[in-house]
């Protein structure tokens, strides 16, 4: 019984550092693409957003054509030809910072799917040569030691 349990406790570790050093290569390479597509869905949302603003503003332009003089007006920061209206006077200095607040990137709390320290360590080509031949030699143990017991000598021979 015990013969068995070290048997599979020697051959289960050899078997995963084996399989660890064959394969840290593959799975540096899946969560390197796990970012990248983490990444690709953020910009694609967010051009999805912006695209629904568009879609608004060209609404709002068809309905409405005086608001085309109004955003002339506001993004080249030309004077209205009113005599009788008094309109407020904005600072450069508050437009900059409007503008900053409006193209700040916002602190997005989301949990990034970082590659494990274990296996940046078991990637390097020096451990991964270790882990190799360690897994090997454990198998290679695991055999001999599990291997067919010494039998009695039989009386008559």
């Amino acid at each position: 019984m015990m013969r068995m349990f070290l048997f599979l406790v020697f051959f289960s570790i050899g078997a995963a550092a084996l399989s660890i050093s064959m394969l840290s290569g593959d799975l540096l390479q899946y969560y390197h693409n796990k970012q990248l597509l983490k990444a690709a869905e953020e910009s694609l949302h967010e051009l999805e957003f912006l695209n629904a603003d568009y879609d608004a503003l060209l609404q709002r332009l068809k309905n409405d054509p005086n608001l085309i003089d109004r955003i002339g007006r506001a993004v080249f920061r030309t004077e209205r030809e009113d005599d009788g209206t008094v309109y407020p006077r904005v600072t450069p200095e508050q437009l900059d910072a409007a503008r900053r607040a409006l193209t700040e990137e916002p602190n997005q709390q989301f949990s990034e799917p970082t590659v494990p320290g274990w296996l940046e360590r078991c990637s390097e080509p020096r451990r991964r040569m270790m882990l190799f031949f360690c897994g090997a030699a454990l198998i290679l143990i695991s055999f001999i030691w599990s291997g067919p017991g010494k039998r009695a000598p039989e009386k008559g021979k």
